[in-house]
């Protein structure tokens, strides 16, 4: 007969179970509710260990945020085919996603929790931002944004944000709509800048010529034609 034998783990290997360990939690419940105690119980091991990987509560959250800020940034990574409001769809059903999966940990990173106002922290917030920011110029094909751009682009990602908050707050309007809805705040974003500047102008045309029938920039334009009629 065998006997299991627990295998030791080895540094970086517990380090990140602690993190995984800590994200699962957070995704629960907001981060200032989870205790050390909990977070080693979970883990399977006393709670001086979990001291022995990370200095404090603080400490932790901050790795775990480190990783959910990578895996948050992939969700704006798309392949550049395809209309550009059938990719934003999918960009924001994954992004979504996210915010479905961390719930409390995307709650409490945005409006407040234990690490939010460390440099560190602000600096992960600003990481992803700017990847989304840079993702979308890509699928616009533009390198030297105009300020009219950048500030629709900025805009957008900061009404994705406050957005995914209210939705969180009791889900009162349905996931796929809101998934929609942002989409077309894009297009109505960048229609209000063309009516301001000749270069938004021409990047609205490019970012319709390509647009099909059943296309998210082509419902929105039904959708306000029929409020006309």
């Amino acid at each position: 007969m065998t006997t299991g034998v627990r295998r030791r783990m080895g540094v970086e290997e517990r380090r990140e179970q602690l993190i995984g360990v800590a994200l699962e939690l957070f995704a629960r419940r907001s981060p200032d509710e989870v205790s050390i105690d909990e977070i080693a119980s979970a883990a399977g091991i006393s709670r001086p260990l979990v001291y022995h990987y990370f200095p404090g509560k603080l400490s932790l959250y901050e790795a775990a945020l480190k990783r959910a800020a990578g895996d948050l940034a992939s969700r704006f990574e798309e392949p550049h085919e395809g209309s550009l409001g059938g990719r934003l769809l999918r960009v924001m059903r994954r992004f979504f996603d996210f915010v479905d999966e961390h719930g409390p940990g995307f709650s409490a990173l945005m409006r407040g929790g234990p690490a939010v106002g460390s440099s560190a922290t602000n600096a992960l917030i600003d990481s992803v931002r700017q990847v989304a920011y840079q993702q979308i110029l890509s699928h616009l094909r533009v390198t030297d944004p105009p300020a009219r751009l950048e500030l629709l682009i900025r805009s957008w990602i900061s009404l994705a944000e406050s957005t995914a908050l209210i939705w969180l707050d009791g889900r009162r309007i349905p996931r796929a709509e809101l998934e929609s809805q942002l989409v077309h705040d894009f297009a109505a974003l960048a229609a209000v800048g063309a009516a301001y500047d000749e270069e938004m102008t021409a990047l609205l045309r490019h970012m319709l010529k390509d647009e099909p029938h059943d296309g998210p920039f082509t419902d929105l334009a039904a959708r306000l034609i029929s409020l006309a009629s």
